[in-house]
């Protein structure tokens, strides 16, 4: 039974500035354009609403800051998966995985999806019928493209990460430079009462940060992985705090706060049609697209790595199918289209906004453990290619961020997050059946 890492068998090629595009594209989606009026109905002022996009930045770095350190020591194929098996032992581990290509992925690839074609549909004029259609041509597509090699995936995420850089830089410009109002100081007076507190507009900000950690998973495919992991993921997360920052900034310039908190999701769109028009608001309209597709792509090039993995240690049901790699390109063809296939499902039978809430929510169940790790390593390793700074201050906040995500989902949504969970759980009881399977097939 093979228990080693598969890394090597897959192509090194991803360089740094690949992989840099890759965290900040799988991390700027729908949440910074769609998540303005919640933070700030929760922050309750302009001054707040910043603030919390700032704490929740650095919160998320110093999570990516603790990662990197354990990254750099275990730089495999399968990101948290690996790491959480080699700190905790084979079950905790092959729960971490299964978490992530049964529950995490193919939601939050789900999510992603049912969000972008609502957008879709209103750029092309259709019938919300075309919403689910739309979805699932996206993600086949964008499936399809990484059956290629693994370059092909990676380039990809370069263009839309430079094509969402443009109405992003729109909506700085002009709203830094040409709004009219303060971006501080600004007192929201049309209060929610069931938007909760300053702690939860954090909270809001937290779930438009994550995907950072998927560029871990692609360890095994990196020149060097050891320097090009924790730059991409320090400098990623880096630059995506000051982007949303200054794109707060600019919103809360051009528009008073009471009209934001009116304007709800449609507050971005709203700028963009005010600041260029009717044409202005397509073409925004179409970067947020572009950036959504960006952040799908991020997303399926690093699950199917994570099914990969576990294929290849014969974790899961067809392992032998499952880690199939292309002759040539050397890419998870059958996994790729596994992810794919269990996106589908759940995108024709959830909502997409529970979902990204629950999958959050699970993800971090793990994150948390994985943070606990950088303190079993120091013991153990004295020599690391990349130290944490002020340890151990940063992932004692990372630890500290995790929980309470945790602890505020599951006061918010405990049906849900009893669901999510037992069908974590469920992994076990299949780890079991397949491991005697595969133990009868080898005697």
């Amino acid at each position: 039974m093979n228990n080693q890492p598969p890394a090597d068998k897959l192509k090194r090629s991803i360089g740094f500035w690949s992989a840099l595009s890759i965290v900040i594209g799988t991390i700027i989606g729908s949440g910074i354009f769609f998540k303005q009026a919640s933070v700030l109905d929760s922050a309750k002022s302009s001054t707040m609403t910043i603030l919390a996009w700032v704490l929740g930045g650095l919160i998320t770095l110093t999570g990516g800051l603790t990662i990197a350190e354990i990254g750099a020591q275990m730089p495999y194929t399968g990101g948290l998966y690996v790491y959480i098996e080699r700190l905790y032992g084979r079950i905790i581990g092959f729960l971490a995985g299964w978490m992530q290509v049964i529950v995490y992925g193919p939601a939050i690839i789900a999510s992603v999806a049912g969000f972008m074609s609502i957008l879709m549909v209103n750029f092309f004029g259709l019938s919300s019928a075309w919403r689910i259609p739309l979805a699932l041509i996206t993600i086949i597509l964008i499936g399809i493209l990484n059956f290629f090699d693994n370059k092909v995936g990676s380039a990809f995420s370069v263009i839309t990460t430079i094509g969402k850089m443009v109405p992003i830089a729109a909506i700085i410009i002009f709203g830094i430079f040409w709004g009219k109002q303060d971006a501080f100081g600004q007192t929201l007076t049309q209060l929610n009462h069931t938007s909760g507190g300053f702690g939860v507009a954090i909270l809001a900000t937290l779930f438009g940060y994550d995907g950072w950690i998927l560029i871990a998973t692609l360890g095994g495919e990196m020149k060097n992985p050891q320097k090009v992991l924790p730059k991409a993921i320090i400098l990623g997360i880096s630059a995506v705090l000051i982007i949303y920052t200054l794109i707060t900034a600019g919103i809360l310039r051009f528009i008073p706060v009471n009209l934001i908190h009116r304007l709800g999701e449609n507050t971005t769109a709203y700028l963009a049609t005010k600041a260029f028009g009717k044409i202005g608001g397509k073409l925004l309209t179409a970067g947020i697209i572009i950036s959504m597709m960006g952040t799908l792509n991020g997303k399926i090039i690093t699950f199917p790595r994570i099914v990969y993995a576990m294929a290849e240690r014969q974790d899961l049901p067809f392992s032998k199918f499952l880690s199939y790699l292309t002759p040539k390109g050397k890419s998870p063809l059958v996994a790729t289209a596994f992810i794919v296939l269990l996106a589908t499902v759940l995108m024709i039978f959830f909502d997409p906004d529970h979902l990204s809430d629950l999958c959050v929510f699970t993800i971090y169940c793990f994150y948390v453990l994985a943070f606990f790790g950088i303190f079993i390593l120091r013991k153990k390793n004295s020599q690391r290619p990349f130290s944490t700074p002020l340890y151990p201050l940063v992932p004692i906040v990372a630890i500290i961020g995790g929980l309470y995500i945790i602890v505020s989902e599951i006061i918010n949504d405990p049906a849900g997050v009893g669901l999510f969970l037992s069908m974590v759980i469920i992994g076990l009881p299949i780890l079991y059946l397949v491991k005697k399977y595969y133990s009868q097939k080898e005697n």
